[in-house]
């Protein structure tokens, strides 16, 4: 009772043509626009401790950096999950739901942390003081009697 499970006639083959792929200079350009982004970063994150700079200047380096990040974001959603070809409400309904769970982690955590600043400041066993001495049961000036 041998059956060839590949003799079905009764149904056509089905089969879709196949498109060349786009070459390897898509790839090649991708890994060197990532690759260059990378490296700015980093030199940007090695100066920031390398070199003693001022606040603003170092604030003004973290956003450099953290707006090359979501540029090499970008590009990644872009090219890997294949929305740069995509329309632009596509598009919205995958980035923006992204963009608020970020927005929304970082709220929390912000929230987080001004819990634990007040909490680390608030003592519960404190009690007020004034600069007031003690009503002495004696004195009776209080009551306007003398």
């Amino acid at each position: 009772m041998a059956h060839n499970l590949h003799s079905n006639t009764h149904s056509p083959e089905i089969s879709f043509h196949h498109e060349p792929a786009h070459g390897t200079s898509r790839i090649w350009k991708t890994t060197l626009i990532l690759s260059v982004l990378t490296i700015i970063e980093l030199g940007l994150g090695l100066a920031m401790y390398a070199v003693d700079m001022s606040s603003f200047v170092m604030l003004l380096l973290k956003g450099i950096i953290c707006i090359l990040t979501l540029a090499k974001a970008f590009y990644i959603v872009s090219i890997f999950m294949h929305l740069g070809d995509e329309i632009r409400n596509m598009i919205m309904t995958i980035v923006m739901p992204l963009l608020l769970f970020v927005w929304f982690i970082a709220a929390f955590l912000w929230d987080g942390n001004s819990f634990r600043m007040l909490r680390n400041r608030y003592d519960r066993y404190y009690q007020e003081t004034t600069m007031q001495h003690e009503l002495r049961t004696t004195d009776t000036t209080h009551t306007g009697m003398q």
